[in-house]
């Protein structure tokens, strides 16, 4: 399955990725390599903490690295459709009369605390290819939920 991004998650994986590269993986080398410099590593902390973060940082640095490789970045027109699909900000507001707003974008750039949420998630399946006006059924922890949709905009 390709890995659909916005323009400004593509941009802040790009920036995460360049920020491991040359400033924290460069870091982390030059510790280890003074730790070793101090002799026995059996039980040299500095020397076995700065592997363990240098091992950290090339796995996150490979991540990345797939992600941005498999990525379709998704640019969407303002008023490009009248429904809900990647790239939207998405008005709602539930059957308590809570309103919410929700952006839809992919797995990596979500952050359901920000209003970011991934399509595939519960809540992001049920709002994909809807319409305003339209009411949707969200099962969630606390229980089912019908949501409305107020409005759609493309930013």
């Amino acid at each position: 399955m390709p890995n659909y991004l916005t323009p400004e998650g593509a941009k802040k994986l790009q920036v995460e990725l360049n920020q491991l590269l040359n400033v924290d993986r460069a870091k982390v080398v030059q510790e280890v390599a003074e730790a070793a410099a101090q002799g026995d590593r059996s039980e040299n902390a500095e020397y076995i903490y700065g592997k363990k973060r240098l091992r950290e940082i090339d796995r996150r640095i490979r991540f990345i690295t797939k992600r941005l490789d498999s990525a379709v970045i998704v640019k969407q027109e303002a008023d490009s459709h009248a429904e809900v699909r990647f790239g939207a900000f998405v008005d709602v507001e539930d059957e308590n009369g809570k309103k919410s707003s929700y952006f839809i974008v992919g797995p990596d750039e979500a952050s359901p605390a920000d209003g970011r949420i991934s399509f595939q998630s519960p809540l992001g399946r049920a709002l994909m290819k809807r319409k305003v006006g339209d009411v949707v059924s969200v099962l969630r922890p606390a229980g089912e939920i019908e949501i409305e949709i107020k409005a759609i905009r493309y930013e």
